[in-house]
């Protein structure tokens, strides 16, 4: 395979779901038990018992607080505006300006305030016990996208959790090991990049499938997938589906004309990959012999929504970022030396051109537990 042009990797850090971190130890934020920006207090009532005994994440940039900080990649963010309303205005990883879903996920149910990245950062054996992140960002379903972008795919994160569970066995014994992980809320959260970047943005697979024949390689993908978590023994996983690409505001701009309008074609892909991953999750459940309980987690209904009705929300930019002029930085592009960042973030759905805002991704994890609350969490 040819490698990519700059210009190539230019479109593709613009246009991926990426994070960044700092490979700074969170024992730090154990001590200070995080406490959150004044103007997000917590919800009212949000705090459940702690009966999931850990949360574990595999993934791309939405659930990536930091794991690819060390790789020789483009694809990182571990540098100002990122950060800039969390804890000490830390760039940790995370690609928003705070908190990320798989942070408040854990919050909500009772098990910590920060999920941490699994690689570059001193875990203490309680991070360890109560669940980590292996997401990467802007890997995929597809083997191809993690390689284009020197990521980490996601069978290199079923070898990490591998090493992580036998480090939970060193912790805690191997009885104590199997009732963590069977006790624990599994998140999979991918395909978007596949789509926004892979398909759309590359000509490596649109030369070779049409939408529906690539869907297909998506969805086959991530079945092998959560039959291999399955057989890791989880017994809950969340799968987080795919949004309305063509109207995240990177989307827009590569696909949308002079109007940015949203790009059909991208979220006519989102829709089917939805429709087709739903129609896979029922027959695994179906399946004899598979005892792992799957979810479908929409978050294209809630999303569309914020993008298209933000004012009932209280949002007044849903189009654009708050870093520089929000239509193709992130990543390296949004970057405080560079660019400028709006001063009025609160009232974004979008904190850089592809990933929301800690405020919008609070409303989209209460979406969440709202509609799959009794059956998952």
């Amino acid at each position: 395979m040819t490698p990519p042009t700059p210009l190539l990797l230019l479109l593709l850090v613009a246009a991926a779901a990426t994070r960044c971190c700092h490979g700074s130890s969170y024992s730090s934020y154990q001590q200070q038990q995080y406490k959150m920006n004044a103007s997000q207090p917590e919800e009212e009532g949000r705090r459940r018992p702690a009966v999931t005994t850990a949360v574990i994440v595999f993934g791309d940039s939405i659930v990536d607080p930091g794991n690819n900080n060390d790789l020789h990649t483009m694809i990182k963010a571990n540098h100002p505006p990122y950060g800039k309303d969390f804890f000490n205005h830390e760039a940790t990883g995370r690609y928003s300006n705070g908190l990320i879903p798989s942070d408040l996920i854990a919050q909500r149910l009772g098990v910590k305030q920060l999920l941490p990245a699994y690689l570059g950062v001193d875990l203490s054996p309680e991070d360890l016990l109560t669940g980590v992140s292996f997401a990467s960002g802007a890997t995929g379903f597809d083997p191809l996208t993690p390689v284009v972008v020197s990521v980490i795919s996601l069978d290199q994160q079923l070898v990490y959790f591998d090493e992580y569970r036998a480090k939970l066995v060193d912790i805690a014994g191997e009885e104590e090991t199997a009732r963590i992980i069977d006790g624990a809320l599994f998140v999979v959260c991918a395909g978007t990049d596949d789509v926004a970047n892979t398909y759309f943005t590359t000509p490596f697979r649109s030369v070779e499938y049409d939408i529906p024949s690539y869907v297909e390689l998506l969805v086959s993908g991530a079945e092998e997938f959560l039959r291999k978590v399955s057989a890791r023994g989880a017994r809950k996983i969340g799968f987080v589906g795919m949004p309305p690409v063509g109207c995240v505001p990177s989307q827009r701009t590569l696909g949308g004309g002079l109007a940015r309008a949203c790009e059909p074609k991208r979220n006519e892909a989102a829709q089917l990959y939805n429709a087709r991953i739903q129609e896979m999750i029922v027959g695994l459940n179906a399946e004899a012999g598979f005892t792992t309980l799957v979810v479908f987690l929409d978050i294209y209904r809630i999303l569309d929504d914020l993008m298209e009705r933000g004012d009932r929300y209280g949002f007044s930019e849903t189009t654009r970022g708050c870093c520089g002029t929000g239509t193709i930085e992130v990543t390296g592009l949004c970057d405080s030396r560079f660019v400028s960042v709006c001063d009025d973030v609160y009232q974004h759905v979008f904190f850089d051109s592809y990933h929301p805002t800690e405020r919008a991704y609070r409303i989209i994890v209460k979406d969440m537990f709202d509609n799959y609350g009794q059956v998952l969490f």
